[in-house]
């Protein structure tokens, strides 16, 4: 208090009072979020007891975060707390996940150990607007489909309703698997891999085929693959050329083969693993049914 009995507080009082600074204290003075009651004979600012009790909720709301403009519009009873914390909360979600994808780009240039100009590809990669990353896996699929009107339809179908990006709030498993996308669905060679593989398995399919067949062959070579190792059927033995006489029916073994093994190379099961992440779905792979028809062919193709 002042020395003249007013009750009056000066700055060095209420820093007493409430534990904050006098350089804060002044500093939200100077701001207009604690404006003095009166001046002293020297011309000290001066406040009444009611600072104390705004000088805690001012001490509050910044400690959560908000801003003095915010603050001062509180105070001025302009918004309720509960609108600000609103506007605070959602502002709080964007930069949550900014603070997400620079995680992902830190944690990719430490495993890989990149380099400067990569980590900056990352980081452009990473920052991009949603309407931005969708454009970019539209456009992948989209040239690895163009002209290929052999191409089951619903495989097309299939391929754009999967189209992934991030959810709104991503794991830091999502965010890596977002710059990891990004970069290899933007790779001139893996787009070019991709269409090889989409030209190669489009080739052969008749005008005729009813859409579906080739997920419908995918499923077939699962279950009949999948029986036949239950019952414990090698893909050299005897028994196995039912499988895939089964299976392939007047198909060619060495067409099917070689359709197999450009559906199966190391980048596009990753491109299959990324989409699934993003996806938040487990991926089924059927790796060792695959492996297994394409041992059984293998058996055969000198035959």
């Amino acid at each position: 208090m002042t020395e003249d009995g007013t009750g009056l507080l000066t700055i060095g009082a209420l820093a007493r009072a409430t534990g904050l600074t006098v350089r804060t204290i002044r500093y939200w003075s100077d701001e207009g979020v604690l404006t003095p009651v009166a001046r002293s004979s020297g011309g000290y600012r001066l406040y009444d007891s009611a600072a104390v009790a705004r000088l805690e909720l001012i001490r509050t709301l910044r400690e959560l975060g908000l801003g003095l403009d915010d603050v001062r519009k509180v105070l001025a009873g302009e918004r309720t707390v509960a609108e600000v914390a609103a506007t605070h909360v959602a502002a709080l979600d964007t930069q949550i996940r900014a603070l997400k994808v620079t995680r992902a780009v830190l944690s990719t240039v430490a495993r890989r150990g990149s380099t400067a100009e990569e980590m900056t590809l990352m980081n452009k990669l990473a920052r991009l607007s949603a309407a931005e990353r969708r454009r970019i896996l539209e456009e992948f699929v989209e040239e690895t489909l163009h002209g290929l009107d052999t191409v089951d339809p619903e495989i097309r179908k299939r391929m754009l309703a999967t189209v992934a990006d991030l959810p709104e709030d991503p794991t830091p498993e999502q965010a890596d698997a977002w710059v990891e996308l990004a970069e290899m669905v933007q790779d001139a060679e893996f787009r070019a891999q991709m269409r090889r593989a989409t030209e190669f398995n489009a080739a052969d399919r008749g005008p005729e085929a009813p859409s579906g067949a080739s997920l419908w062959f995918m499923k077939r070579l699962i279950d009949l693959a999948g029986d036949a190792r239950r019952r414990g059927i090698a893909p050299e033995a005897p028994e196995a050329d039912e499988v895939l006489r089964e299976l392939l029916g007047d198909a060619d073994p060495a067409a099917v083969l070689e359709r197999l093994d450009a559906a199966s190379n190391d980048r596009l099961a990753r491109y299959r693993e990324l989409m699934s992440v993003l996806n938040g779905r487990p991926l089924a792979v059927h790796a060792e049914e695959f492996a297994w028809v394409v041992a059984a062919l293998r058996a055969r193709a000198g035959r």
